[in-house]
């Protein structure tokens, strides 16, 4: 996915969308953020009215945030990585159950320029989902510089969360 496929508007179109479902089912929801650190919690806030539906979020980018504030397991962060499905679903429950919300989204992945290696390059992130006590997660490789990654990360964020409100 490259970043240029979306545009400033066709965010906020699909943030105010995000926000009259959550509206519209009284539910709230928060973030975990790694690698966009603050990004979808800025694109949420964005929108007048969202503290009705958004309630707050974490930004853990180091791993002992994301152990100790939002519960990631030990052994998950020592064999998994923090970037990792089982990491970013133990995030995304972990934002849900501290800020006492029906959803969550947690995000963590590499942006660049460096930090990657052959088996998580630069580009890869993983996209948690909380919802209705379920967690899912989701493997993106998004491909330019930094910025493009964790736009391209906080879009696509936004897009899952959207589709498991109901």
């Amino acid at each position: 996915m490259e970043i240029s496929d979306f545009t400033d508007k066709s965010v906020h179109s699909l943030t105010k969308q995000l926000g009259k479902k959550l509206s519209a089912a009284g539910k709230v929801c928060a973030v975990a953020e790694s690698c966009t650190g603050g990004m979808i919690g800025a694109t949420l806030t964005a929108i007048p009215g969202s503290s009705t539906w958004f309630h707050g979020g974490i930004i853990a980018y180091d791993n002992r945030v994301k152990k100790k504030v939002l519960g990631v397991p030990e052994n998950i962060l020592d064999k998994q990585g923090a970037v990792s499905a089982e990491t970013v679903t133990a995030m995304a429950a972990g934002a849900a159950k501290l800020i006492s919300c029906e959803y969550a989204v947690a995000v963590s992945g590499i942006a660049g320029p460096g930090g990657g290696t052959d088996e998580k390059p630069v580009g890869l992130v993983y996209i948690g989902i909380y919802f209705q006590g379920q967690t899912v997660s989701f493997r993106h490789m998004f491909k330019g510089n930094r910025e493009a990654v964790r736009k391209a990360t906080v879009i696509t964020a936004l897009q899952h969360l959207n589709a498991h409100v109901s």
